[in-house]
């Protein structure tokens, strides 16, 4: 609870922090405005247009249907992401053995193109809601094994004498000791498999599905539709940076203190 209450007190200081990044923005739609002065409305409509029918969508309630089966998915993969990722990759950095034995199994999870994973599940899977979870749950898992795995290899051993030299009990020895350290590399993981499952959600569902927020950049294409297609995008990009900048963001800088 306290530790809520502190990231609270600290967001108008992060909030100020951040405009910096805003002006990045600003600059990033001033040079989009230059190129729909170049390239034309046809290739690449304006900042004002593209937002004018970003209004427009968001006043549709088919719209936010699409949205919320784009997030359900999302939630659910990265969610198993999470929690088989983070659970296995605690105890593969426990053991040796099975860290050694994971590495040639997260490279091939790695290593494999994301597109390939949508193939086979299309194959094993269908069109569905279960092709666009699964691909997302491998893309997700593997970069959150290795934060878990390496957040656990990298215990100081000078740390865990200290523990037992004191005789702690087990969860302040895990909640007080062993969790700041671990919790450092596993949630930068989280963040990361997020911006990953948000990414591979779209691609699925573009390729895969017939509804959600992939599927409708799949019509917009289609028809040609650029101001859509670029509002869709901006939806995207726009939930994302809300969630890591907004949500996740205060919190991984309170939980990295201690690096300072």
């Amino acid at each position: 609870m306290k530790f809520i209450i502190k990231i609270l007190k600290d967001f108008p200081a992060y909030l100020w922090s951040g405009w910096g990044a805003i002006a990045s923005i600003f600059l990033f739609i001033a040079f989009w405005d230059i190129g729909n002065q170049v390239y034309g409305a046809l290739v690449l409509p304006s900042p004002l247009e593209t937002f004018k029918t970003l209004t427009t969508m968001l006043q549709d309630e088919s719209v936010w249907k699409e949205i919320n089966i784009t997030l359900y998915r999302a939630s659910v993969g990265f969610g198993l992401s999470l929690i088989f990722g983070s659970l296995l990759g605690l105890l593969a950095g426990f053991f040796v053995t099975a860290s050694i034995m994971s590495r040639p199994i997260v490279t091939i999870l790695v290593g494999m193109p994301p597109i390939a994973w949508i193939v086979l599940a299309m194959i094993w899977f269908g069109m569905g809601d279960e092709t666009v979870i699964f691909t997302v749950i491998v893309a997700s898992f593997p970069i959150i094994f290795v934060g878990a795995l390496q957040g656990t290899r990298t215990l100081d051993d000078d740390l865990k004498e200290m523990a037992d030299s004191f005789k702690l009990p087990w969860h302040m020895k895990f909640f007080d000791v062993y969790f700041p350290h671990i919790f450092s590399y596993v949630f930068p993981a989280w963040v990361s498999g997020l911006g990953m499952a948000w990414k591979i959600v779209i691609m699925a569902e573009l390729l895969a599905t017939s509804d959600g927020m992939g599927a409708s950049l799949a019509v917009s294409r289609s028809q040609l539709d650029t101001p859509t297609t670029l509002a869709l995008v901006v939806i995207m990009i726009g939930s994302l940076m809300f969630i890591e900048y907004i949500i996740l963001e205060p919190i991984k800088r309170e939980v990295e203190l201690w690096r300072d």
